[in-house]
């Protein structure tokens, strides 16, 4: 199935389209200036991670992936890499924690002893505000599929591309790696499709940063 340009399909018996979100022009202010704030950050800490990551781990210092994004456009994720080299083709050794289109364990093996602590404090995901800047992703969204997930999604999982992805949005500040059911987490981003306004976007932000500071549900 080409998704490169997804057509608008049936959720039930309403016709999909984006979200009003992806026309709104303060949100992508706030996409911008947030984009440019961790940016910044990240320029201050890259050489200690990446001087973490050598020394932990040989290998490369990102991992991209190509994800689906806002009516099914692929682009390409970059993250700091958290895992070993080979962990892709080391994938079916590892028990699937969660339930569903999703793939979680919490203790996965293949997660370097820095990996742990990039995601616990989500330092892995600061290459990503490059995805927000250039219009890829949003602060604020819902969380961005694999491939994997795509090809085998159902009826009203396709609701979920009506919005950019995000860094963060409701399954961040409400569980982050502890939501363990794949249709908890469409659940939950169908919600915030629902709920959104441009407050609740700062809400979410500001309940992220707590999440992170208290390391919360991370793993």
């Amino acid at each position: 199935m080409k998704l490169q340009e997804y057509k608008p399909v049936l959720v039930g018996a309403q016709l999909w389209h984006p979200h009003r979100s992806t026309q709104s022009s303060r949100k992508r202010l706030i996409d911008i200036l947030g984009a440019l704030i961790g940016l910044t950050v990240l320029a201050l800490l890259f050489i200690p991670v990446v001087i973490a990551i050598r020394l932990d781990s040989p290998g490369p210092i990102f991992y991209s992936q190509v994800r689906y994004g806002l009516r099914g456009r692929t682009f390409r994720m970059t993250k700091f890499r958290s895992m070993v080299v080979n962990a892709d083709a080391l994938k079916h050794q590892v028990k699937n924690e969660a339930q569903g289109l999703v793939f979680k364990n919490s203790q996965d093996p293949r997660v370097t002893r820095v990996g742990r602590f990039l995601r616990k404090t989500s330092l892995d995901e600061f290459p990503q505000f490059w995805n927000v800047l250039v219009g890829d992703m949003s602060l604020v969204g819902t969380r961005p599929p694999t491939s994997d997930e795509v090809k085998r999604y159902e009826g009203h999982h396709w609701k979920r591309l009506a919005v950019k992805p995000g860094i963060t949005g409701e399954w961040q500040v409400n569980g982050r790696s502890s939501v363990l059911d794949f249709e908890d987490i469409v659940d939950l981003d169908l919600r915030y499709q629902e709920r959104w306004t441009v407050l609740y976007d700062l809400s979410l932000i500001f309940r992220t940063v707590l999440v992170v500071f208290t390391g919360r549900g991370a793993y």
